[in-house]
């Protein structure tokens, strides 16, 4: 098999439980340095809804051709969520690389899992909240869910907490505490290839 990590910058994977504030520190990374990084297209077998676009928000498949695409390889990682398959694809990456930009895979756990077993070579970063009760507490205020939801989201965020402080799994472990500061620390890794990237693209 050929080393998938082609021409381009190294990816970087993010991760970390619901309530530990990841999409909002995406959010603030993309804003600043939008000709810096790109997300992947994922694939999913779910519906469209209503103002989607494929191809832009998601490439909109069959199980079918999902499935044969998972037993040919040409996925890095993908999931089941209720009965649908998400999943991304080394060529979705690739699209991003060859454009010259930091791909953002935002995954969870499993797809950390899985990501590990490919030659793909990311920097991995995990977003944590600074303490469960923390994280709780973020979770309820946002009144979107119900006891039995809640207590599924706050299990499975222990578990990947504990998983997060398992040696050699992260290269970077982001405590949330509050926000500025944990945005800080995320630019200050990421600004190495933040720098080389837009070197090459004010050169070209």
């Amino acid at each position: 098999m050929n080393a998938m990590a082609g021409p381009g910058p190294r990816p970087v994977v993010f991760s970390g439980p619901s309530g530990a504030g990841k999409s909002t520190l995406l959010k603030k990374l993309m804003k600043e340095y939008e000709s810096v990084f790109g997300f992947s297209v994922s694939h999913t077998t779910r519906n469209p809804r209503p103002g989607e676009e494929n191809g832009k928000d998601y490439h909109f498949v069959t199980k079918e051709s999902m499935q044969a695409g998972i037993d040919r390889g040409d996925f890095i990682e993908s999931a089941v969520f209720s009965g649908n398959m998400y999943g991304t694809s080394k060529a979705a990456v690739q699209a991003v690389q060859a454009a010259n930009l930091i791909c953002i895979l935002d995954i969870d756990m499993q797809g950390v899992r899985n990501i590990k077993k490919t030659d793909l070579n990311p920097l991995y970063i995990s977003i944590q909240p600074p303490s469960m009760a923390v994280l709780e507490k973020r979770l309820r205020d946002r009144k979107t869910e119900s006891e039995e939801s809640l207590q599924k989201r706050l299990h499975a965020a222990k578990v990947d907490m504990e998983y997060s402080k398992e040696p050699g799994v992260f290269d970077v472990l982001i405590i949330n505490d509050n926000l500025d500061d944990a945005y800080e620390h995320l630019k200050q890794t990421l600004l190495e290839e933040i720098n080389n990237v837009k070197k090459i693209n004010t050169s070209s």
